[in-house]
Formats: structure tokens, C-alpha cells, sequence
């Protein structure tokens, strides 16, 4: 099996543009210039990595994220050149042969071979509600992770259960974590994920042989430790309690924060704000609408879309945009004062300073 440069090469990239990829991925981790190299050298020397990639509950928007994402090696190099050998959605084979690839796969490279799963499993009515070659979705996810060397949840829907597990949950849909036994399941939670924080999971585990540093939740934290309010080009207007009352409104053809229409950027973890999307070009704050906190677990729950929270951590149990607003006011007035007074303070030694010059000066000609 060939090393991933060999097969980059082999589909016409340059040594430049793999270099590239390979310092675009180690940004995305944060890894600094040593652990560049690494990637690079992993990426030089390493086989391959067989790819088990399964769809149950869910809209096939993490694969169309990934394979869109706005490098083209993301999805030419980790998804072809990894060797993709069982994906309902991308690969020829169907039927019988695609069953077969599953099972070679899982029988040629025990222990070896990367899960990845896309949407969550149905336990209802004995699991008849989602079945794959007369199997359930629930059989098929315990044969392949058992030996698997990691297991990845693409997307809310795997990562928690996203609108299918919505009240009343009809067809009792359950994230992977929550059926997986004895084996840690890394969580990249969106709906869909960001391709390239897609990527830099996979890239880590090629790169380093082992799972990312993962959050309490099981999330990775090098693009799931801050919310999207802490890196939000609004926030400023957040702090200066200027807000937008209605998408048409003034204030909101001013860029003020969305938070008072909805926004769940406060409570929301993602790298949306740093990352963005198509080449780095927007997100959705960006582009006038709120975050809605895909992300999060039991958003679709969790009250209507463009209603304000009451609430989140940060700024006090029962802070909100009115009290942190008012404050943020409060605190800009009594700044201003003492600026004010600071300033006179500095005019008046340095006329004081310039009178005690010149009177020095007329001495000096006299």
C-alpha cells in the first residue's frame, strides 16, 4: 500500500501544494513548526489507513461538508488516498460487493482500520428502522468498532443525537458514545462539522498513532475549547451592550450582535468564528444570522431558534444582554471620566512643563 505523498503525487500534486496541505492541517491543530514536520514526515512515510465510513440516521451533510472542504487534497488525500474501502455514499460497489469490501475490510486490517460514523442509531422496534443489508444499524456499528482503531462520530447526529433524537424521539435514535462499550468515540459535533476540523481529526491520529486531546465531553479541544462568542468579530458590540432588535432593523444593517435574535454563540463550542467556512470566506454570524448552537447537545430542544437566552456561564447565573448591556454602559461612562480626568491632568503638567521651558529660554538670551 502506497504512503500518502505517493499517492498525492500519483493524482498530479506538486511537492508544494502536499507541503502545503501538511502546514495548512498543523495550523488547524495549533501544533507549532516542530509538529508541522511531523505531519509532513508522517504523511511522507506512513501506508495508508483503511477507512470504514457508515451512515445510519442522518442527512449525509458531514460527507458533503468534508468532500467540499476548500482545500482539495482534504478530500483527495484522507478520503482516496486513505483507502476508503466501505462508504455507502462515495464508493461503486453496491449490494452484495460493498458488504463484502466491509468485510474484508474489517477482517484484513484488524485493528488497523479508522471507524467513522455519520448519524445516530436507532434501538426502537428492534433497530428495523434503519437496516443495511438485512442487518441493523446497530449490529453493523458493534461488528466494525470492535476491532477498530479509533472511532470518529461525525456530526450532531452521531455525536448526540441531533433532530432525529428530538422530542419525542419516535425511533429512540442514540449517539455512538452511548452504544459503543470499553472504547473512547471522538465527538466532532456540527451540523454539519467544518471538512478541514474533519480533516485535522484524522490527520492527528495518521500523524501522532493516537486519539487528539479530547474535552470532558469527548470533544477535540483544538476545535471545541472556546465558544463562538469568544471569537466572534461582534462581541465588542456585545460588551458595549449594542444589539440588533430585528433582522431589519438599523442596528442590524450596522453589524451590531445578534445575540437579542437568537444568537447561541455565548453557549456554543466551535471554530466556526476562527476556521469559517468556503475558504475561510464567512460563517454564519458573518453573513446576518445567528449562531443556533448546531453543536450543542439538545439544541433542537432546547427553545425556538430566534429566541434570545435568558442565561449562559460567563457573566453570572442570570446575566443577560439587557444587565451585561447596562453595565457594559456603566463601566464605558465611568472610563470615560477617569480618561477625562487622567487627560487634563497630563495637559496641564505639560503646560506647566512648557511655561517653565520658555521662561528658561528667555533667561538663556538675556
Amino acid at each position: 500500500m502506497p504512503t500518502y505523498l505517493e499517492e498525492a503525487t500519483r493524482k498530479g500534486y506538486s511537492r508544494r501544494d502536499f507541503t502545503k496541505f501538511c502546514t495548512m492541517m498543523g495550523a488547524f491543530m495549533g501544533l507549532e513548526a516542530s509538529g508541522v514536520a511531523q505531519v509532513t514526515q508522517a504523511l511522507e512515510t506512513k501506508k495508508r489507513l483503511p477507512v470504514i465510513w457508515l451512515h445510519f440516521q442522518e442527512c449525509t451533510c458531514c460527507s458533503e461538508s468534508f468532500i467540499r472542504s476548500s482545500h482539495p487534497m482534504v478530500a483527495d488525500l484522507l478520503l482516496d488516498q486513505i483507502s476508503l474501502d466501505y462508504s455507502e455514499t462515495l464508493m461503486a460497489a453496491s449490494g452484495f460487493q460493498a458488504e463484502e469490501a466491509l468485510k474484508h475490510t474489517m477482517e484484513k486490517h484488524k485493528g488497523e482500520y479508522i471507524l467513522c460514523v455519520e448519524g445516530s442509531v436507532p434501538t426502537a422496534a428492534d433497530g428495523v428502522y434503519c437496516m443495511i443489508g438485512g442487518k441493523t444499524s446497530l449490529q453493523i456499528l458493534e461488528e466494525a468498532a470492535e476491532n477498530a482503531k479509533a472511532i470518529i462520530a461525525w456530526g450532531s447526529c452521531a455525536s448526540n443525537g441531533c433532530v432525529q433524537a428530538a422530542k419525542p424521539n419516535p425511533t429512540s435514535a442514540t449517539p455512538i458514545h452511548k452504544l459503543v462499550k470499553g472504547k473512547t468515540v471522538i465527538k466532532v459535533p456540527g451540523c454539519p462539522p467544518i471538512g478541514e476540523v474533519m480533516a485535522g481529526v484524522i490527520v492527528h491520529v495518521v500523524t501522532f498513532d493516537r486519539l487528539p486531546e479530547l474535552d470532558n465531553i469527548g470533544r477535540p479541544k483544538a476545535f471545541y475549547s472556546k465558544r463562538v462568542h469568544d471569537t466572534c468579530y461582534r462581541r465588542p458590540f456585545y460588551d458595549a451592550g449594542l444589539y440588533v432588535e430585528s433582522f431589519d432593523d438599523q442596528n442590524a444593517k450596522k453589524g451590531y450582535c445578534l445575540y437579542k435574535v437568537g444568537c447561541k454563540g455565548p453557549s456554543t463550542y466551535n471554530a466556526c468564528g476562527v476556521m469559517r467556512w468556503n475558504n475561510g470566506v464567512s460563517f454564519p454570524i458573518q453573513s446576518g444570522h445567528g449562531c443556533f448552537g448546531c453543536s450543542e447537545e439538545n439544541y433542537w430542544d432546547n427553545g425556538r431558534l430566534y429566541e434570545r437566552a435568558s442565561a449562559f456561564p460567563g457573566f453570572g447565573i442570570e446575566a443577560d444582554a439587557d444587565k451585561v448591556g447596562m453595565a457594559a454602559l456603566g463601566v464605558t461612562a465611568g472610563a470615560l471620566a477617569v480618561h477625562a480626568v487622567a487627560t487634563n491632568l497630563r495637559k496641564k503638567k505639560l503646560v506647566s512643563n512648557l511655561e517653565k521651558e520658555g521662561k528658561q529660554s528667555e533667561k538663556d538670551l538675556e
